[in-house]
């Protein structure tokens, strides 16, 4: 198991600076030392998640770089800079996110929604669905079992696509907005470390969003950034896009 996680390491880059597009500005220093993904001639790019990643996108809509098949989340965002960025490259870029969605779901979609895709950068947002299933819905689950899953996924991953270079984004919460109360913690703090030990198990670049939203925070409430605790806003939206671009060069 050890050998076919260590695969990953092949299709990463060592530290250096991301550049991003001319316009945006860093959404925060937080990610500064993370290893920068350098984007490659053909690069297939793939966003996948629940509904933060899909944002209302046309399901039906499969072809890459195609607006509506972005939804209006920051994957649309950062696709649209990315095509711009690197027009010279000639990337293909989707977004596969569910609403709704858990680990075990992306378990069941994967071949068809990822591998099927066969995608060179690979970057995944799931979690805060298998959190707070057990909130709203009583459904059973722990950090544990979470990161066994997620730890199954990428393994199958990995055996496929030994070279992808992946992303894994960390679910986050803005707290006292709406549905993210005192109730969601510390439980939920599991998920997000389990998230953070998985893509270091995994040598992937690591996108820490609770720390990107905690600092936007200083700068503007809650509900500027987030309609619940969880779904954004424009602003928030662009916050996670310039963040996740924040990460590639």
């Amino acid at each position: 198991m050890e050998t076919r996680r260590n695969f990953i390491t092949k299709g990463l880059l060592t530290l250096g600076g991301a550049a991003l597009a001319p316009g945006l500005v860093r959404a925060s220093d937080t990610n500064a030392l993370a290893p920068k993904i350098s984007i490659q001639k053909d690069d297939i790019i793939l966003f996948q998640g629940d509904s933060i990643t899909d944002a209302g996108r046309n399901r039906e809509q499969l072809n890459p770089n195609t607006a509506n098949g972005f939804g209006s989340g920051y994957a649309m965002i950062a696709a649209g800079t990315l095509l711009n960025k690197f027009a010279d490259k000639n990337i293909k870029v989707y977004n596969r996110g569910i609403s709704g969605n858990r680990v075990p779901d992306l378990q069941e979609r994967w071949q068809r929604d990822t591998i099927d895709l066969q995608p060179t950068v690979l970057s995944i947002m799931i979690g805060v669905n298998d959190f707070w299933r057990t909130k709203d819905k009583g459904a059973i689950n722990t950090p544990a079992l979470y990161k066994g899953q997620y730890q199954q996924l990428l393994e199958g991953t990995l055996s496929k696509l030994p070279h992808v270079r992946l992303i894994i984004a960390e679910p986050f919460g803005v707290k006292n907005v709406k549905y993210v109360t005192d109730d969601w913690y510390p439980d939920f703090l599991g998920y997000q470390q389990a998230a953070k030990e998985v893509a270091k198990e995994f040598n992937a670049v690591f996108l820490p969003y609770q720390q990107v939203f905690d600092q936007a925070g200083k700068r503007g409430a809650g509900d500027i950034w987030t309609t619940d605790g969880v779904h954004t806003t424009m602003a928030g939206a662009n916050l996670m896009a310039q963040a996740w671009l924040d990460l590639v060069k």
